[in-house]
């Protein structure tokens, strides 16, 4: 079951169809969906739990807590919209576009993808773009 929290003053347009999105992403990748938690806030959340789950100092987009089994899919993604925001500004993109890829993004990682090296960062950006082309 995928489910959207509000921890600020967002709310995802068309909730159904990007959970029946996310969904599809999960099935094509051959694991199975638990309990996948999106929890949607600003930078000084965001930023909270970076400096105390992570002890990273920095302001980031995505913190996803995987507690996956296997194949099996759960754990909790926390976006933060300011920060998708600014960077859909930086990169001229859409802010919906923005998101959609920060979303999936959290969904790879779970999915046993990586972003560490050169290549898995290619790898990851190409998963990204395709599941990104078939959001409807």
């Amino acid at each position: 079951m995928i489910s959207f929290n509000y921890e600020n003053n967002f709310k995802l347009p068309n909730e159904h169809r990007v959970s029946s999105w996310i969904s599809d992403v999960i099935q094509s990748e051959g694991c199975i969906e638990d309990e996948v938690n999106y929890v949607f806030c600003d930078d000084a959340y965001l930023y909270k739990l970076n400096v105390e789950f992570l002890n990273h100092d920095t302001l980031t987009d995505i913190i996803s807590f995987d507690y996956s089994v296997g194949k099996t899919l759960q754990g909790d993604v926390f976006i933060s919209t300011e920060r998708v925001s600014e960077n859909a500004s930086d990169f001229d993109v859409a802010f919906e576009d923005e998101l959609h890829r920060v979303m999936v993004h959290g969904i790879l990682h779970y999915c046993g993808y990586k972003d560490k090296s050169e290549s898995e960062a290619k790898l990851m950006r190409e998963k990204e773009n395709h599941y990104l082309g078939l959001i409807k």
